[in-house]
């Protein structure tokens, strides 16, 4: 408890530090709430119109829930075939790395185009944003396998399919989950960007609704949301990673 304290406290002391200096430069600068809300003005509105941002937090979180394990499915897939074929690695690995030079919002007039305003193009939308930075990461934690042991079991007579789940797998672990991590910030990012291309309800639809009233607060809110789901989403997966990585050796700090 001591610990995990030590690591929370130092950042905690620095959020709340900062949000007291915007609160007071706010006030001491006279700056307009339309141009930059308080922190007081954004929890006022926050309280003031609870339940309707409940209802596009509630969408977006749907939205982000269902692209992210499909994202994370994809990036596994990718990265156990370019692993176990070498060389379909070496034919697309150069294209997957070009792949992510196109921003995903302007992908979004091709996928309504093919996909129409449903449910379908948001979710190839955030299977794009997510897949990548697990795939990466698995493909590098399958490659960085201990070679002492991977020797060993050659030597024992140890075939591929073996040492693939014997040690190339849980080894990999690691690297996976700080995959997915990344990954699971990025889902909560690119369902906003998917409401942007067409819908009628989530944070990304009220962002733009708010950005055209003027409502800075409202803007703020939904980002403040944003930064909170991105935050129990990583939270939940490094959870996960503790639990199923005991073995990992923990730093000392």
């Amino acid at each position: 408890m001591r610990s995990y304290w030590k690591q929370i406290w130092p950042p905690l002391v620095a959020v709340v530090f900062f949000l007291g200096l915007w609160q007071v430069s706010v006030s001491l600068f006279h700056i307009e709430s339309w141009i930059l809300p308080s922190p007081s003005d954004i929890a006022r509105e926050t309280s003031g119109n609870a339940s309707g941002i409940w209802a596009h937090t509630a969408a977006t979180l749907r939205l982000t829930l269902i692209g992210f394990p499909i994202g994370t499915g994809v990036g596994l897939i990718v990265a156990l075939l370019l692993h176990l074929l070498p060389w379909l690695k070496r034919a697309l690995y150069p294209l997957l790395i070009l792949s992510q030079n196109v921003p995903s919002i302007a992908l979004a007039p091709l996928l309504i185009i093919w996909f129409g305003f449903g449910l379908l193009p948001k979710i190839v939308l955030i299977t794009l944003v997510c897949f990548f930075p697990v795939s990466v990461a698995a493909m590098g934690g399958l490659t960085q396998s201990d070679r002492t042991m991977l020797n060993y079991m050659k030597m024992a007579g140890a075939n591929k399919w073996q040492i693939f789940t014997k040690l190339e797998l849980p080894g990999s672990l690691p690297a996976l989950f700080s995959g997915l991590k990344i990954s699971a910030t990025y889902a909560v990012m690119g369902a906003v960007v998917a409401e942007w291309i067409g819908a009628d309800k989530g944070i990304g639809y009220y962002m733009l609704l708010q950005k055209s009233a003027y409502r800075t607060d409202r803007v703020f809110v939904a980002i403040a949301i944003i930064v909170l789901l991105s935050l129990v989403l990583f939270a939940l997966i490094a959870l996960l990673e503790k639990w199923l990585v005991r073995w990992k050796p923990r730093k000392s700090s």
